[in-house]
């Protein structure tokens, strides 16, 4: 079942109805609803297997979670019953030890369990074993990696005691199998939703208007942006060759970064949207990532809640690790106070970035785009007094408007650097679109190539005039989010007039733009993962 299709508003309509019911009827109890709805979604979208994984993942992880605040109950009980403060230390560090074997083996187990269902096929075929990827039988459950990042995090935030640990199987069940939340995110911590999707709720507590914009939004982007842009993007990286001109490539690569924001936060707007339609608010997963002023900060802005896990979960472990503390000091004795702080997180932030590129898929470029980020990353944290000193011998006001400007055209283009890596998934035709753009890149006019490459439309780009014009409705939308405004509030706030005339171009947009995208890409890209 996927998100954009009519099976999926057929099911949330009905779970809209027994939800709701259920509190007028009952009041409470609703939460039981939602179970069921999540349980039967993941059945109905990834068969009885995927429903094995989720339930049997679950149980591993609810069950070490238990086991954990076992541990801190049962350690305070016996520390108090001794006055010796030595006595006290030993019961800590023997039950601490107990705590952390308990949670290495769950951990060591759900992450063995998704490294065979998502990567074994990927290595035996790479390896020439298989035929193709998925060859030998073995179905990826659907946000398999989604849904196991979310119950790793519970696990280790009950292991450091941040909560109880839910006693009951069912509530957590709920929390890790919440139905909007499963395909593509975003990743929700316990403490932001956990008590939220068991909290009893009437349809005069939410705000409809509010979520049906969301949901609308989301549907927009994907309909009129990300179907529309996908032919494009696919005809250009479909056959790449050394006759492929530079132009060619960087028009490719803009396109396919476009597609992949209005695919992805679309997807995410609807996801959310949905939640909020059931009273629940979920992680926020984008905020305006192209209007940031560096790849450090284009990450806090895209997918959130994937670099919110990986810098809790990954990165200040390890960067705290004692090896990485040791080595921080001998640089800064031998390489100066910057050079101790910095080299330590930029390790760790090469070390992250991998492993989010090896997340995407057991890939050469998804290595290469991890070293990529992780690297440039590091280097601008780095280098970062090197810059400060050349601003201020040049006398450059880095508080401008201007300034402003110009770190958020330089940011889009190290992000779209990074774009080859990511969308071109040959290592050869990486190298080839990589050296014509740097040296051929108008060998051939734009309009010529594109008719090379079958895309008929070449006084449009490729793609019809309505996705220029939902292009610029995005932007527009996303430049008062980052001037601080809250568009779904001022639009509510407008005048009767001027709101049907918006959701009226709106409308029409989608309903010319949906014919032609009927066949055009399908479901969402982050569903993959």
């Amino acid at each position: 079942m996927e998100l954009f299709s009519l099976a999926f508003v057929i099911f949330v309509v009905l779970a809209l109805a027994a939800y709701y019911a259920v509190g007028a009827m009952l009041g409470r109890g609703q939460w039981i609803v939602l179970l069921v709805a999540s349980l039967a979604f993941y059945c109905i979208a990834g068969g009885v297997q995927a429903l094995c994984f989720v339930l049997f993942s679950s149980l591993v992880t609810w069950a070490a979670a238990r086991y954990l605040g076992s541990c801190d109950v049962r350690c305070k009980a016996e520390r108090k019953a001794w006055t010796d403060r030595a006595e006290k230390k030993l019961v800590k560090a023997r039950f601490l030890r107990r705590k952390r074997v308990a949670l290495v083996a769950a951990l060591v187990l759900c992450l063995l369990v998704l490294g065979y269902v998502k990567y074994w096929n990927v290595i035996l075929f790479n390896f020439g074993f298989a035929q193709s990827p998925r060859s030998l039988g073995i179905l990826l459950p659907l946000g398999i990696s989604f849904f196991t990042f979310q119950s790793l995090g519970y696990l280790i935030d009950a292991y450091n005691g941040r909560f109880s640990p839910q006693e009951n199987f069912a509530k957590y069940l709920l929390f890790v199998s919440w139905f909007p939340q499963l395909i593509q995110g975003p990743i929700n911590k316990y403490e932001q939703t956990g008590e939220e999707l068991v909290r009893s709720r009437r349809i005069q507590d939410v705000d409809c208007r509010r979520a049906a914009l969301r949901l609308g939004y989301g549907i927009f982007k994907k309909v009129a942006i990300a179907n529309l842009l996908f032919p494009t993007y696919d005809s250009i990286f479909s056959g790449v060759n050394v006759h492929t001109p530079g132009n060619v490539i960087v028009l490719g690569i803009v396109v396919y970064s476009v597609y992949m924001y209005a695919d992805f936060s679309g997807g995410i707007d609807i996801v959310e949207g949905v939640s909020e339609l059931f009273g629940i608010q979920m992680a926020q997963n984008f905020r305006q990532p192209y209007f940031s002023v560096s790849l450090s900060d284009f990450w806090r802005r895209w997918h959130m809640s994937l670099g919110a896990w990986m810098r809790d979960y990954l990165f200040y472990p390890f960067a705290l690790l004692a090896p990485l503390q040791r080595f921080g000091k001998w640089a800064t004795k031998h390489l100066g106070r910057h050079a101790g702080r910095t080299l330590p997180a930029c390790i760790a932030n090469i070390v992250v970035f991998l492993c989010v590129g090896l997340w995407h898929g057991a890939e050469w470029h998804y290595v290469l785009w991890g070293l990529y980020n992780g690297v440039i990353v590091a280097l601008a944290d780095l280098l970062a007094p090197a810059f400060s000193w050349c601003a201020d011998r040049l006398h450059v006001d880095r508080g401008s408007r201007g300034f402003h400007v110009f770190a958020v055209v330089r940011t889009f283009l190290v992000v779209q650097v990074g774009r080859y890596f990511d969308c071109i998934t040959n290592v050869t035709a990486l190298g080839i679109c990589l050296h014509n753009t740097l040296f051929s890149f108008n060998s051939t006019p734009l309009s010529t190539a594109l008719v090379a490459r079958g895309i008929q439309r070449v006084s449009t780009l490729g793609f019809p005039k309505l996705t220029i014009l939902a292009c610029v409705l995005v932007f527009v939308v996303s430049l008062r989010y980052e001037m601080g405004h809250d568009v779904r509030d001022d639009l509510l706030a407008a005048r009767l007039p001027l709101r049907l005339l918006v959701y009226g171009v709106c409308l029409a947009i989608v309903t010319l733009a949906f014919p032609m995208t009927v066949t055009n890409g399908g479901g969402f890209l982050y569903a993959n993962f």
